[in-house]
């Protein structure tokens, strides 16, 4: 075998391939309490292509465009509405 992922398509389900050593590793390493994750969403393209345009035209970020316009479809108690800059 010359790399993990040769290791790795010969190996049942819940074995690790020698190869990946987690002996030095340290759990939680990376975790940070309280820190905001920003989760990307994924447009179909035509949806995309629309609020591309939209955002160009008002000169607006496609980001907080496609954010107010979510926010008008959320009930009102879902969101504070001062946030919306109007852009119709």
């Amino acid at each position: 075998m010359n790399n993990v992922s040769d290791a790795m398509t010969n190996l049942p389900d819940d074995e690790m391939p020698d190869e990946i050593d987690f002996s030095h590793g340290v759990r939680g390493k990376f975790f940070k309490p309280g820190v905001k994750l920003n989760l990307p969403i994924y447009l179909d393209q035509e949806v995309q292509t629309y609020l591309a345009a939209l955002a160009s035209k008002s000169g607006t970020p496609i980001s907080q465009l496609a954010n107010e316009i979510l926010r008008r479809e959320l009930p009102n108690s879902a969101v504070d509405d001062k946030s919306l800059s109007g852009i119709k």
